[in-house]
């Protein structure tokens, strides 16, 4: 499933091959992926609109026009979702759903199983009624903010970092991986755990995206948690203890009994 360092990766996509580029024409071979507009709405509207830098707010991606002065093309990619460039007229695959032609290339929304979508928003204002509230991205959110943020919770501590309007962007696997990182059991309750706790999560969560998105997604490293977690037995890649297995927050969960106690 798409998580910030995913959809980073798509957004730097964006930057690198459409920014500046004049968009031609739209065409989308599966509107019913299109949320708040129809295929010839938004043709109409982004139709000779050149993409500007493009922005993304966790799991969000925005593509901005006319260096911020036209209408926002607002992304979410869901499960299985990603945003590729492809040269004009290169063959296109049965998930392409909405396509932007450039001059120089062609902007690909891919989604296998339609969810997620593609929506229009007129301005910023539009664009955050579309998000809903978010809190601080992951990727840059300071100590003091995380902090802010987490204060006078009751929640276990996966379910609140996983909660888009507390920490914008952080994904099941990121989750998993951080809390093992930290050496924290992903059902403590936030009000159990001191001060000190809380800044090596924080710590660890900033690492964790971090080599995420250099790498584009959460990798499957031998000596992370993500590395085994898929494994028939997995076991802990820090101390060989078999990993536990439960639900957090209706979401398969992986543990270290021995490395995160309760």
């Amino acid at each position: 499933m798409p998580e910030l360092p995913d959809v980073e990766g798509f957004r730097r996509v964006l930057a690198r091959h459409a920014t500046g580029q004049r968009i031609d024409r739209l065409t989308a071979p599966s509107p019913d992926v299109l949320r708040n507009t129809t295929a010839q709405a938004l043709g109409r509207a982004v139709h000779d609109r050149r993409f500007g830098d493009p922005g993304r707010h966790g799991k969000w991606l925005f593509a901005h026009t006319d260096d911020g002065d036209g209408p926002i093309v607002v992304l979410h990619f869901a499960m299985s979702g990603f945003l590729a460039w492809e040269p004009v007229g290169a063959p296109r695959h049965r998930h392409d759903r909405v396509i932007f032609v450039c001059s120089d290339g062609e902007l690909r929304f891919n989604q296998s199983r339609k969810l997620g979508g593609v929506w229009l928003a007129r301005d910023t204002a539009e664009r955050d009624a579309i998000t809903g509230r978010l809190g601080p991205d992951a990727l840059d959110v300071d100590r003091g903010t995380f902090r802010a943020a987490l204060d006078g919770r009751k929640a276990m501590i996966k379910s609140a970092l996983m909660d888009q309007a507390v920490l914008a962007g952080l994904g099941n696997l990121t989750v998993d991986e951080l809390l093992w990182q930290a050496r924290v059991h992903p059902r403590s309750r936030l009000d159990a755990l001191d001060a000190g706790t809380r800044d090596r999560v924080h710590e660890t969560m900033r690492d964790v995206v971090a080599e995420s998105v250099r790498h584009g997604r959460v990798p499957a490293l031998d000596e992370w948690l993500s590395g085994s977690r898929d494994d028939r037995q997995p076991t802990c890649p820090r101390c060989a203890t078999p990993l536990e297995q439960g639900t957090v927050s209706s979401r398969t969960t992986y543990w270290c009994p021995c490395c995160q106690q309760l």
